[in-house]
């Protein structure tokens, strides 16, 4: 049987090696009798490309990572169907002078946040609607009939939009760097 102090003395070493080999430079030469500094080698950060729109490039210098995201336009979305509330957001999109583009990263805004239903309802903040306007009684600036049509909805949406952040692809980036919009 083995002594009760062992367990406890080799989980104390296995932290103590598990903590020095962390924060050692194991390119260090403190490990040799002869010391030779030499500066790193410049090597190309890495890059990772989830998708022609997203880029992730991680750079390591002595220890120190950084990252640098750079976020796109949403995948292409197509023509949706006529009667939609997506059809409505397309043409008013359209009638903004806003590119095809923008209505994919509306479309990926919108679904993101309500899927586009007109009465999606978020117990936790009180968002609702399309556009998830907290509190949801702000669209009524742009329709009494705020609460069940969708046109009123996105009307109030894309004016949001266009006043905090000039575009729906604008809205989409903040949205995708921090969560919301």
């Amino acid at each position: 049987m083995r002594a009760s102090w062992s367990l406890p003395l080799f989980a104390s070493f296995a932290t103590m090696a598990l903590v020095l080999a962390t924060i050692i430079d194991p390119s260090s030469s403190t490990a040799t009798s002869s010391t030779t500094t030499t500066p790193a080698a410049q090597h190309e950060p890495q890059v990772l490309v989830a998708t022609d729109d997203y880029v992730s490039s991680i750079e390591r210098i002595t220890w120190k990572t950084t990252q640098v995201v750079t976020y796109g336009v949403a995948p292409a979305v197509g023509t949706p169907d006529p009667g939609t509330a997506q059809a409505i957001a397309a043409a008013m999109v359209a009638e903004r002078g806003w590119g095809s583009n923008e209505y994919d990263c509306l479309y990926a805004l919108w679904a993101k946040e309500s899927g586009w239903n007109v009465y999606a309802h978020n117990k936790r903040s009180g968002a609702y609607g399309i556009p998830q306007s907290l509190p949801g009684s702000k669209m009524a600036s742009a329709g009494a009939d705020w609460a069940t049509n969708p046109a009123t909805q996105i009307t109030w949406g894309l004016g949001y939009i266009a006043a905090r952040y000039g575009t729906p692809c604008g809205a989409w980036a903040h949205s995708q760097r921090v969560g919301w919009y």
